[in-house]
């Protein structure tokens, strides 16, 4: 079986401080941008993985959510505890000093973690946890 990762959803509050995050600071390309206002889709994605991609989107707009369930979201987004993206890179120490050059949210300074990794962390403009993990 030949199954690959097409493309993931985060959820989005300002669709153009997420292009400023997604497009300038992490340097991902815009591959679709569709709709207007905060009913915005942006498609981005690493330049180098052209058929890996991470859609944009407003949040809670799937009709089958209840309004407890839009404000539980909303509530999870705002703790930065409901969508999480998980990065790699061959110098997270660089990568973070690069990334550090944009006004972003750092949660966590470049670490040696316990199990083994060296990593840190970022909120984008929704709240989301970026992690940024050094490849061995």
């Amino acid at each position: 079986m030949d199954i690959t990762i097409h493309s993931s959803f985060l959820p989005h509050t300002d669709p153009d401080a997420s292009l400023a995050f997604y497009r300038d600071a992490l340097g991902f390309e815009v591959r679709l941008d569709v709709g207007q206002g905060t009913m915005r889709w942006i498609t981005v994605g690493p330049p180098n993985q052209p058929d890996t991609n991470i859609v944009l989107t407003p949040p809670a707009l799937d009709p089958g959510i209840t309004d407890d369930e839009r404000r539980t979201i909303s509530e999870m987004m705002a703790k930065g505890t409901y969508g999480v993206l998980l990065l790699a890179s061959g110098d997270v120490d660089g990568a973070f000093e690069q990334l550090t050059t944009h006004d972003l949210d750092v949660v966590q300074e470049p670490t040696d973690q316990p199990y083994g990794i060296r990593d840190c962390a970022f909120r984008d403009p929704a709240g989301n946890l970026v992690r940024i993990q050094q490849r061995p």
